[in-house]
C-alpha cells in the first residue's frame, strides 16, 4: 500500500497519514475472522487504486495521441 500511494492524486503524505490512522485503529484486533476481513479490505483497496492509476494512464495517453476533432 505505501508503494500504491505515491502516486495518490491528493499526495503521498495524505495517504501515508490515512494509511497510518488504519493500522493504528486495528492494531488490536485479535479476532482471526476480524483479521482476514480487514485483509481482504486491504487487497479490495489495492485493486482500486491500480484501477485508479491505469484508469488515469489511459486517460493520459488517450489525450496524447486523440485531438478532438469537433473544436
Amino acid at each position: 500500500l505505501l508503494y500504491l500511494g505515491k502516486e495518490y492524486p491528493k499526495g503521498e503524505d495524505y495517504f501515508k497519514d490515512r494509511l497510518k490512522k488504519a493500522f493504528i485503529k486495528n492494531k488490536d484486533v485479535t479476532d482471526p475472522e476480524q483479521i482476514k476481513a480487514l485483509i481482504a479490505r486491504g487487497q479490495f483497496v489495492i485493486k482500486e487504486l491500480e484501477a485508479l492509476y491505469y484508469l488515469r494512464k489511459y486517460r493520459a495517453m488517450k489525450q496524447r495521441y486523440y485531438d478532438d476533432k469537433n473544436e
